[in-house]
């Protein structure tokens, strides 16, 4: 997706600095503190065992898949353990704080797809380089990998799992609606994102009580600013926001959505967002990357199964995505690099797409028949490998800069959801979002 051409080194930004306000010092020092990388020899007490420690955000999946266990069987002479913080702003806030002063990091790190162009960019030092220890990359996808290479042609992290998109919608309101529901069928409804608010317009006459065609106008932003090839940063390290074609056929479609009375005026991933899933307030979701089926099982639950489907979405692409790095401060290079390398390996990549819905990031693994084979019997037995593995192959190559996410948020979760809840006019609320950026993003 992306082959990101970065700009010369510079120091912290101030829109990072920016993004970690809120939390005080003291969390900050303290959310790594237990890490063993420079408070002790990393031995864990346990004689000749090595200890070697994870830093994941969330349910980052490698420990609920058991791979610590199954490499530990393999290597008894280490030892894993996890430090794990829900919330990934917490987490990068901390990490931040404790790459720039080369301490209190674990062995590995876990970095989202939102920051890895800053520790590229104003980091990279505090990686060790991955193309020193002779590990394999040529089974990732090569975006995967420019991603994670600086601007020097330093590997400063492998990739785990990507994420590319459909449209998740529920087949019981798309047939009260008169809809069709088979996805096949329904794609061809998706062909475009015309047809696809079209099909709102339509979903909305017979729509059942209190239902929604979609959650949220900055998931539609998300789902078409993803399909383009240049979004908010040029091949050239430029933020080019302001006249970008993907951020302005994103906004058109979005605010169409949102004064069309589509969306269920909710911010994602907030409890009331939650809540709205969970009580099936909405019909469909426009973006829907391949870990959001997991996402929708647990928090629409068991009385939701088999209510949802999944169909192609007008233009395909990734949403999401991680990395693992080895941090500089590490006292274990070789054994912190021999385990990152193992834990993004086809055969781990496909045991987690298959245990836990991480779509692969290694080309290699897409192409297992486990991975191609999937299916999943909450959404109806749907193949999910075979689905994502031609999404994944539409996936756009796309430069990613360090300040991506802040912009991105800004669009969706201060200006459309103006409009959304407040009925701000829409020149207003995008007037108000260039205004916050351009402050946020002040040298």
């Amino acid at each position: 997706m992306r082959n990101t051409v970065r700009t010369t080194r510079r120091p912290l930004s101030r829109t990072s600095r920016a993004f970690a306000l809120g939390l005080s010092a003291t969390l900050a020092a303290g959310l790594l503190a237990a890490c063993s990388s420079d408070d002790d020899d990393g031995s864990g007490g346990d004689g000749d065992q090595l200890t070697l420690r994870v830093g994941v955000f969330g349910q980052f999946g490698f420990q609920e898949a058991g791979l610590y266990d199954e490499y530990m069987e393999l290597h008894p002479e280490i030892k894993i353990e996890q430090d794990s913080t829900t919330e990934n702003g917490d987490y990068i806030t901390a990490l931040r704080t404790h790459l720039s002063q080369n301490a209190g990091l674990d062995d590995i790190q876990a970095i989202e797809i939102g920051n890895i162009a800053e520790m590229t960019h104003d980091l990279p030092d505090a990686w060790v380089d991955f193309n020193e220890y002779d590990v394999d990359t040529s089974h990732f996808m090569p975006f995967k990998v420019d991603q994670a290479t600086d601007a020097d042609g330093r590997l400063i992290a492998l990739g785990t799992d990507i994420g590319p998109t459909g449209i998740c919608y529920r087949t019981d309101y798309f047939e009260q609606a008169g809809l069709p529901t088979d996805p096949e069928a329904v794609g061809e409804l998706f062909s475009s994102w015309d047809s696809y608010l079209a099909a709102g317009e339509e979903f909305k006459e017979n729509a059942p009580d209190g239902v929604t065609w979609m959650d949220a106008a900055g998931g539609m932003f998300n789902a078409v600013v993803s399909g383009y090839e240049e979004r908010y940063t040029n091949a050239a390290g430029e933020e080019v926001y302001e006249n970008s074609e993907a951020v302005q056929t994103a906004w058109d479609y979005a605010v169409q959505a949102a004064q069309g009375d589509l969306t269920d005026d909710v911010q994602q991933f907030t409890d009331p967002w939650n809540a709205a899933m969970t009580n099936g307030a909405f019909a469909t979701l426009a973006a829907c990357p391949a870990w959001m089926l997991g996402y929708i099982a647990s928090t629409a639950g068991e009385d939701q199964q088999g209510l949802w489907n999944i169909a192609a979405s007008p233009a395909p692409s990734n949403w999401g995505g991680s990395f693992i790095g080895v941090p500089e401060a590490s006292d274990h290079h070789d054994e912190a690099v021999a385990l990152a390398q193992w834990l993004t390996a086809p055969e781990q990549q496909a045991k987690l797409f298959t245990e836990r819905g991480s779509y692969p990031s290694s080309a290699e693994a897409q192409q297992a028949p486990e991975v191609l084979n999937a299916t999943n019997p909450y959404f109806g037995d749907a193949p999910i490998g075979q689905f994502f593995s031609e999404a994944a192959a539409q996936i756009p190559s796309s430069p990613i800069g360090p300040n991506d996410q802040i912009i991105q948020e800004t669009f969706t979760n201060q200006a459309l959801l103006s409009i959304e809840q407040n009925g701000t006019d829409p020149d207003d609320a995008w007037d108000d979002a260039l205004s916050s950026l351009e402050n946020a993003l002040a040298e």
